[in-house]
């Protein structure tokens, strides 16, 4: 059913993490980079000299354009010599790989032990892992997009100079519409992953995924697009005048389920080289800081009820939006201190915003010395946040039809050969 070949860290493999990624509005875990696979000798004795060469030509592509700008392509915004986003064109690349890819699990055929896929690891202990299995190939295929999409993300959500003012950079409202589709669809390739990929690899060889396709991680991923997807959202409706205090505290309690739920699933998984600390802390910051939006809007909620216990409510509803905002400014600095480097923008948005709403808003409510509240009074005293349920969704991806040139395609040697069967499993 497959084989696994993991390299450990001394066995001189190129992680290729650089030393400092940039600005960051969406943390997008090191890409993982496909290694080249000789199909001619793996598979010429089965297929076709045609398809042989488009699944290389396809995969070639990949590999090459992954290899070049894997290091360089979430902090810079390349353009190739055709005048294309080299993210959209390695996106393209992995569209057109994916339905030829596909004929070789086509009706369970043992093509798919035939090939050793090799990966270069990112967030795993491990350099690179290698499966002769072809739904590996197709799970590893499916992250690249998801995160070749947030990167997408992150490029619309770094601010711009407008070159008609001096004013302060910012992010338009087209590129923040934008980003939220690209959300959706990068939660939907991580959702295909989980539901529907997966389940297709024997248990043994789950275990022995790197952690970077891990479930619990594949969830988490596709939870940050969501929450990142309810922030803007929330950013949005802070700026539009028709959006009530209801309206923006159901979103921020929605980031919070979201990040609460992404912290859940990576807690407990061994992310410990510089790539996966640095995913822990970027959820945990985010999870921190959407807790502090959220307790605000509920204090200003709290505060509009007329009763002495409404109002006292309000003050420690406000009180725990004000720790955790000091708090995330802090997992802030960790994140972006933590190997490979990185940087905030200029500030924009919903934490903008709130920066100049939560110390101001607190101060003016709490009327008692602030000195005699520890923070474990503040957070023992602090209401009860409601319970929304998610309204953003995950777009519904569904993997392609097998490519036409599969329909005829004459496999050559033991397609029902039992011989053939056995030890390739």
């Amino acid at each position: 059913m497959g084989c696994v070949v993991s390299t450990p860290k001394d066995s001189g493999g190129n992680r290729r993490k650089p030393g400092s990624i940039g600005e960051v509005s969406v943390y997008v875990p090191g890409l993982r980079i496909p290694k080249p696979v000789d199909f001619a000798q793996l598979l010429g004795d089965y297929l076709s000299k045609n398809i042989v060469e488009r699944l290389s030509a396809l995969r070639t592509r990949i590999v090459v354009m992954a290899g070049q700008e894997g290091p360089t392509i979430t902090r810079t915004k390349r353009k190739t010599q055709h005048g294309g986003s080299t993210l959209a064109d390695l996106l393209q690349a992995l569209e057109d790989y994916l339905p030829v890819l596909l004929g070789l699990v086509k009706d369970g055929s043992h093509l798919q032990y035939k090939v050793q896929f090799v990966w270069v690891n990112q967030e795993d202990d491990k350099e690179e892992t290698s499966m002769s299995n072809a739904w590996y190939e197709v799970l590893s295929v499916l992250h690249l997009m998801a995160m070749l999409s947030l990167s997408q993300a992150n490029l619309l959500l770094l601010p711009r100079s407008s070159s008609n003012d001096g004013h302060q950079p910012k992010v338009s409202e087209e590129s923040r519409r934008a980003s939220v589709d690209i959300f959706l669809k990068a939660a939907g390739y991580l959702d295909c992953a989980v539901k529907h990929v997966l389940p297709q690899l024997p248990a043994e060889l789950r275990r022995t995924l790197p952690v970077d396709l891990a479930e619990g991680v594949l969830r988490a991923l596709s939870l940050q697009a969501l929450g990142q997807g309810v922030d803007i959202q929330l950013g949005m409706a802070i700026d539009s005048t028709k959006a009530t205090l209801a309206v923006k505290r159901r979103l921020a309690c929605e980031m919070v389920k979201c990040w609460q739920q992404a912290q859940d699933n990576i807690m407990n998984l061994p992310l410990t080289n510089g790539w996966g600390e640095k995913h822990c802390l970027f959820v945990k910051w985010k999870y921190v800081e959407a807790k502090a939006a959220a307790y605000y809007y509920h204090g200003l909620i709290l505060d509009e009820g007329n009763t002495e216990k409404s109002h006292g409510m309000a003050v420690a509803a406000l009180q725990a939006a004000d720790e955790y905002f000091k708090e995330s400014k802090k997992l802030c600095e960790a994140f972006n201190a933590s190997p490979p480097l990185s940087r905030n923008p200029p500030p924009w948005g919903t934490m903008k915003y709130l920066s100049e709403k939560i110390p101001k808003d607190t101060s003016s409510k709490v009327r008692i010395n602030r000195d005699l509240y520890s923070y474990e009074r503040i957070m023992e005293t602090a209401p009860t946040l409601p319970d929304f349920s998610l309204a953003l969704k995950p777009d519904e991806y569904q993997l392609p039809q097998v490519d036409s040139s599969w329909r005829t395609e004459n496999i050559k040697v033991g397609q029902n050969d039992p011989n053939h069967l056995k030890g390739d499993k």
